[in-house]
């Protein structure tokens, strides 16, 4: 038996913490399930569906990435209408929308798209087929 049951969330410390939480909530629709702190010691915790959440904390460096964070995997219906809200939200676009079929013993075809979000994160839209 598993002690683990789920993905829960992904933490990040971003610089510009205002920049972050409205990219998540206007660009693609997230809630704020919990906020704490103030100044750079704000946290909140993005409720993502599915019991999956997204915490962004302020007080963070200006950088291009991370190398403990590969990316953020957003489950999605509608890779290219996700694409197109954060296009929209001006975020950068790294892959364009693409079918996949993962070699997995069986094949594991999913659609994929690639963006920068507001802290150099690197954030994966993805729909399994």
């Amino acid at each position: 038996m598993s002690a683990i049951n789920g993905f829960h969330h992904v933490a990040m410390r971003v610089a510009d913490f205002d920049a972050s939480v409205r990219f998540y909530t206007e660009a693609l629709g997230m809630t704020p399930a919990h906020e704490w702190g103030e100044g750079d010691k704000r946290a909140v915790m993005l409720d993502a569906g599915g019991g999956s959440y997204i915490e962004v904390f302020a007080g963070g460096q200006a950088a291009e990435g991370s190398a403990a964070l590969l990316h953020i995997a957003l489950r999605t219906d509608d890779v290219d209408g996700a694409v197109e809200r954060v296009r929209a939200a001006g975020a950068e676009i790294t892959v364009e929308p693409k079918d996949v079929d993962i070699p997995s013993d069986p094949v594991f075809p999913v659609r994929i798209a690639f963006c920068k979000g507001p802290a150099g994160e690197i954030i994966e839209f993805f729909h399994e087929k």
